[in-house]
């Protein structure tokens, strides 16, 4: 086993701790990473807080990128040296969903309480969904990485594991945003920005941003929106003058935050339909009115991840940022040590960044 050092949550909400812990060698389709970068998501944020659940002590983080160290058994296509990002999507290979063509729905990824981090004295650590990034190294799923190109710096290649496939995803693959479409994105922090971004690559018409802070509409100019309205009053009203009085074909809801599940349909055009990629906490509800929504047609349709596959998405992005044509370097905010993961948390909760980026150094 290798003695490595991670940021341990022992209690929901409270400060996380650096500690030594032993992480396995990879068994049959695993491999090793040293992770070089790995950004701060809200979902890690949540699970932080127990709104997601899930055991502790517990290790989270998973947006990573680095390079390959061990391989096992069985693992094919990778090699110790390969630089690669690491996301949260693990797939069966077998399932329905796997075999749909939507790995990021799998409905067997496997034994979360079955994960590679122990203590010294054998304690099980929870690996937090199946990643557990916040760390020096990991072991996972030789699903869950893709290569990328050795000169690509890690910290933006990190971005690409999460918040850029999520937001990029939800536009391109799950919307399916066809030219001359106008869309609504709701909330420009680091997923909004991103579906702006994957919106403008799949030829939208209009690209509006929504937001509370207008600094973060400023700022989502900068990604692709043509238009910015504050979250004040009634911004669907707005909307609708900006399109014509007509509304928008696809809103994309980025933010975690019920209440604006419940304001979503409010932008639509007949035909329109909702994207969900935000996620609230468990027990936070929204909603919604069945027969004005089916009388115009419209729709709600979850976004998990951006339904990407890992290996066919993720150097498309990776391609279009080495041609200048999506923004990873002007999402990060800030460069932490693992030691400030509990600053970086705070800066991260005080809703002004939008990525912060843990950044390693190994000896």
């Amino acid at each position: 086993m290798a003695r490595i050092k991670a940021a341990i949550c022992r209690e929901h909400g409270q400060p996380m701790t650096i500690e030594e812990v032993e992480l396995r060698a990879p068994s049959f389709g695993e491999v090793e990473i040293r992770v070089d970068a790995v950004a701060i998501c809200h979902s890690d944020i949540s699970l932080w807080q127990g709104g997601f659940g899930g055991s502790l002590p517990a290790v989270y983080g998973h947006e990573a990128a680095g390079a390959v160290t061990a391989v096992g058994e069985g693992v094919k296509g990778f090699a110790v040296g390969d630089a690669a990002v690491v996301t949260v999507i693990r797939a069966c290979g077998a399932c329905p969903s796997c075999g749909n063509g939507r790995p990021s729905s799998c409905e067997d990824p496997g034994d979360p309480a079955a994960g590679p981090i122990a203590s010294p004295e054998g304690e099980p650590i929870w690996q937090g969904v199946f990643t557990g990034a916040f760390a020096e190294k990991v072991v996972v799923d030789q699903t869950q990485i893709a290569k990328i190109p050795s000169d690509m710096p890690k910290d933006a290649a990190a971005l690409v594991a999460c918040g850029v496939i999520t937001g990029v995803g939800a536009a391109v693959n799950t919307a399916q945003i066809r030219a001359g479409q106008d869309v609504v994105v709701i909330g420009a922090g680091g997923v909004g920005l991103n579906a702006i971004q994957g919106a403008r690559i799949a030829g939208a018409r209009r690209i509006i941003a929504v937001d509370a802070n207008a600094a973060k509409l400023e700022g989502a100019k900068e990604f692709g929106a043509t238009d910015a309205i504050l979250a004040d009053g009634k911004p669907w009203v707005e909307v609708k003058k900006i399109l014509g009085g007509r509304g928008a074909d696809v809103v994309l809801v980025t933010v975690g935050v019920a209440k604006v599940y419940d304001m979503a349909p409010r932008y639509l055009a007949n035909g329109g339909k909702v994207v969900m990629v935000g996620m609230p906490h468990f027990g936070s509800n929204a909603t919604y009115s069945p027969l004005l929504m089916a009388a115009a047609g419209q729709g709600l349709v979850g976004s998990s991840m951006g339904d990407v596959i890992v290996k066919r998405d993720i150097p498309w992005m990776v391609d279009l940022y080495a041609q200048g044509r999506l923004k990873l370097d002007e999402l990060i905010t800030r460069r932490w040590s693992l030691e400030e993961i509990n600053e970086a948390f705070a800066d991260t909760m005080a809703g002004n960044a939008r990525r912060n980026v843990i950044v390693l150094k190994h000896d």
